[in-house]
């Protein structure tokens, strides 16, 4: 049975989440910078790839949390620190306990293998200020 995608609910907003951590507002400014700079290039590709990641992350047969979850160790095995920041702070905004992105990022570690612990090492910084 197909389940219809509706927009996550946020316990925090994302003015609420710069307010407490520095970190993520370092990153999140830069990325509405780039983000602007991409929406300029008018490019529809890119256009479709942001409305498929979108999408990906809506409310569905999996809820919000869980798909943040996965993300973030997705994001922790390829390495990518823009990613895992993005992912904590989502999974922060859902209310997700510290503990559950612990685990995922345990998990993350298991699946990369120990070239993920610099990442890691930053990740802990963000889920030190936001938690």
């Amino acid at each position: 049975m197909k389940q219809s995608s509706r927009e996550p609910s946020f316990k925090y907003s994302l003015e609420e989440v710069i307010q407490k951590s520095a970190i993520a507002k370092e990153f999140l400014e830069a990325r509405s910078i780039q983000n602007e700079a991409v929406e300029e290039a008018d490019n529809k590709l890119l256009k479709r790839i942001y409305n498929i990641d979108h999408n990906a992350y809506m409310e569905g047969s999996l809820n919000a949390s869980t798909k943040e979850l996965m993300g973030l160790v997705a994001s922790l095995s390829l390495r990518c620190d823009d990613c895992i920041n993005y992912h904590i702070i989502q999974a922060y905004r859902l209310d997700v306990a510290r503990s559950e992105v612990e685990e995922a990022m345990n998990v993350a570690t298991v699946v990369g293998g120990t070239i993920v612990i610099p990442h890691l090492r930053r990740a802990y910084q963000l889920l030190s200020e936001l938690y």
